[in-house]
């Protein structure tokens, strides 16, 4: 069995020259809400889920962007209220937001 149960990578890269890239989007933020609520949840402890900072996903024309391991389930977000809706639905209770879903 694996330490965490899920692995959330948030992609939280700064491209140069005005390229498209998640950070724009207050992705380094957004994260640090997210790691915030999963530890509120109490849901940050071994066997349950870790929240990552990650470089360049390679998918920052649909980002911001996430995934989730080991589902493999990328999504995007607008705002806290899609974080929220990620935790609950996927993360607390096993069900892919398809909205979210790139």
């Amino acid at each position: 069995m694996s330490y965490y149960r899920q692995h959330v990578f948030f992609c939280v890269n700064q491209r140069e020259e005005g390229a498209l890239c998640c950070n724009d989007h207050s992705a380094r933020a957004i994260r640090d809400y997210a790691k915030d609520r999963i530890k509120r949840l109490k849901l940050d402890r071994k066997g349950k889920v870790r929240i990552n900072m990650a470089g360049c996903l390679d998918r920052c024309n649909e980002g911001p962007v996430i995934v989730i391991y080991p589902e493999e389930v990328w999504y995007t977000y607008v705002d806290k209220e899609d974080i929220d809706e990620i935790i609950e639905e996927h993360l607390r209770n096993g069900r892919v937001v398809e909205r979210l879903k790139i």
